[in-house]
C-alpha cells in the first residue's frame, strides 16, 4: 500500500466514500456519518485553506522579488489574463452549443412547463420586465387551474431562504459600479484580508505589490528579508506534503459526508437526479468535453513529450481534491505541488499564474452558468435570440472573474447571468438539488484550466522543465 501512487489512493478514499454514503443511507446510519466521519472532511478543508493564503502571499513575493526584469512581470501578467480570457470564452461557448442542440429544457412535461411559463410571466408582470417571446399557453382549456398552481409555485419559491440570500447577495454586487471589481482588488487592511479566503485576490495584489518593492531595493538591504520569505514559503509547502500524507482517509470522510447530507436514502439520491437528469447531463457532457479532450490536446500541443496518460496521471491529485472540496481556493497547495513536482513547471509561474487562476478563471463555473441560464429559459418556455445570448456569453465571462474560490459561488454570480436576459432570479432554486455534485465536477475543470495555462506561460516564457 505504502508504494501505491498518490492519486490511486485518493481514488480509493473517493470511492470508499461513496460506497459507505450509499450502505449508510440503506442502513440508516446517516446520523453517525455527518457526526463523526464529515468532521474530518471539514476539517480536511480548513486545513488546506488555512495553508493556501499564506502560501499564495510567500510564494508570490519570493517569485517577484528574484526578478531581475520587471518587464517580464508586465509580459507575463498580460498572456496569463490573455489566455485565462480565452478559455472562458471557449468554456461558455461549449456550454451554449450543447444546451442549444439537447434542449434538456424541453424534456420536462408539458404541463409542469405551462406552469412555469405562467410563473415568469406573473413575475415579469409585477417586476414590470418585458415579456420574452416564446411558448404561450393561454388557450389551454386548464389555463385557470394552471395559473393558480404557478402563482403558488411562484410564492413558494420566493420563500425558498437559499435562494434569497443569494438574490441579496447578487443585488448588491449588480448594484455596484462598473469598475467596483478593481476597488475590490485593493485591500484596506490586509490582516482582514488574510484571514478571509474570499479576499484572495486582495492578498494577491498586496503580495505582488510588496514583491516589485522587493525588487527594486538593493540585495543587500533586503537579503535577510527574502531568506525570510522563502524560508516561510518552504514551510507552507512542508505543511502540503504532509496533510497530503492523510488525503485519502480526509477525501472519504468529505465524500461520505457530502453525500449522506444529499438524502436520507439510495432512493432520494437517484430521485434528485431523475428530474433535472437531462441538464445535469448536459453540464458533464460540456465539463467532460473540457477536462478530457480541451485541456489535454492544449497541454499535449504546448508539452511534446506529453502523453494523454501523463497528463491525468501527473494532474490527478490535484484534480482528485478539486472533486472532492469543490474549492479551487483549498485545493491551491496541492495544484502548485502538481504543477511545479509533475509538470515541471518553475516556481515563479506557478506562484503567479495559479493564485491569480484559482480567482479569476473559472472555466468550468462559466460553461455551468450558459447551460443553466439557457435550460431555465426553456424549462419556463422563454426563447432567447442570438444577441441575447450572446449577452450570457459576456456577463459569465465578467461573472466569472467574481466568483470567490469557494463551493457554489457561482449560483450567485448565475443570478447576474439570469438578470441580465430578463428572468426571475429565483427560478435558481429549482437547480439547488443537483448543484452540489455539478459544482464538484466544474471545480475539476476550473482547476485543470489553471494548470494547463501556467505549463502554457511557462513553456513561453522558457521556464518548463518536463521531465518524461
Amino acid at each position: 500500500m505504502k508504494k501505491l501512487a498518490l492519486h490511486w489512493k485518493i481514488i480509493i478514499g473517493l470511492v470508499l466514500g461513496i460506497g459507505w454514503a450509499f450502505a449508510a443511507s440503506y442502513l440508516g446510519w446517516n446520523d453517525f456519518t455527518r457526526n463523526w466521519i464529515n468532521p474530518f472532511g471539514v476539517i480536511f478543508i480548513r486545513m488546506l485553506k488555512f495553508i493556501a493564503v499564506p502560501l499564495v502571499l510567500f510564494s508570490i513575493i519570493a517569485g517577484i522579488g528574484d526578478l531581475k526584469d520587471m518587464s517580464k512581470l508586465g509580459r507575463m501578467g498580460a498572456k496569463t489574463l490573455a489566455i485565462y480570457l480565452v478559455t472562458t470564452v471557449m468554456a461558455i461557448s461549449v456550454g451554449l452549443l450543447l444546451v442549444n442542440v439537447v434542449k434538456p429544457g424541453e424534456f420536462v412535461d408539458q404541463d409542469t412547463r405551462i406552469k412555469n411559463r405562467l410563473s415568469y410571466e406573473a413575475w415579469a408582470m409585477e417586476e414590470e420586465v418585458a415579456i420574452k417571446d416564446g411558448q404561450f399557453f393561454t388557450g389551454d382549456p386548464q389555463y385557470a387551474e394552471y395559473l393558480t398552481e404557478a402563482q403558488q409555485a411562484a410564492s413558494d419559491l420566493s420563500k425558498d431562504p437559499n435562494a434569497k440570500t443569494k438574490l441579496e447577495t447578487a443585488k448588491k454586487a449588480k448594484d455596484e459600479g462598473p469598475l467596483q471589481f478593481l476597488v475590490d482588488m485593493v485591500p484596506e487592511n490586509i490582516i482582514f484580508s488574510i484571514g478571509d479566503n474570499s479576499l484572495m485576490l486582495q492578498v494577491i495584489f498586496f503580495a505582488i505589490f510588496f514583491g516589485i518593492c522587493i525588487a527594486l531595493i538593493p540585495e543587500e538591504n533586503v537579503s535577510s528579508l527574502k531568506s525570510f520569505i522563502r524560508g516561510g514559503n518552504e514551510v507552507f509547502l512542508k505543511m502540503v506534503d504532509i496533510v497530503m500524507r492523510a488525503a485519502p482517509f480526509f477525501v472519504f470522510a468529505l465524500m461520505a459526508g457530502v453525500l449522506s447530507q444529499m438524502a436520507d436514502t439510495p432512493a432520494e439520491v437517484f430521485e434528485i437526479f431523475k428530474g433535472l437528469g437531462t441538464y445535469s447531463l448536459t453540464v458533464l457532457a460540456g465539463l467532460f468535453f473540457m477536462i478530457f479532450i480541451f485541456y489535454p490536446l492544449v497541454a499535449k500541443a504546448v508539452v511534446k513529450p506529453l502523453t494523454y496518460r501523463e497528463f491525468f496521471k501527473r494532474l490527478s491529485p490535484a484534480q482528485f481534491l478539486a472533486f472532492s472540496t469543490s474549492s479551487s481556493a483549498a485545493t491551491l497547495p496541492v495544484t502548485m505541488e502538481c504543477v511545479e513536482e509533475n509538470m515541471g513547471v518553475s516556481r515563479n509561474i506557478t506562484s503567479f499564474v495559479l493564485p491569480i487562476g484559482a480567482t479569476v478563471n473559472m472555466d468550468g463555473t462559466s460553461l455551468y452558468q450558459a447551460v443553466a441560464v439557457v435550460f431555465l429559459a426553456q424549462l419556463h418556455g422563454v426563447d432567447l435570440d442570438f444577441a441575447q445570448q450572446l449577452t450570457i456569453v459576456l456577463t459569465a465571462t465578467l461573472a466569472s472573474i467574481g466568483s470567490a474560490a469557494v463551493p457554489s459561488a457561482g449560483l450567485v454570480m448565475l443570478i447576474i447571468v439570469l438578470q441580465s436576459v430578463g428572468l426571475n432570479p429565483l427560478c435558481i432554486a429549482i437547480i439547488f438539488p443537483v448543484d452540489r455534485i455539478l459544482d464538484m465536477c466544474r471545480t475539476v475543470v476550473n482547476v485543470t484550466g489553471d494548470a494547463t495555462v501556467s505549463t502554457i506561460i511557462a513553456k513561453t516564457e522558457g521556464e518548463l522543465n518536463y521531465q518524461k
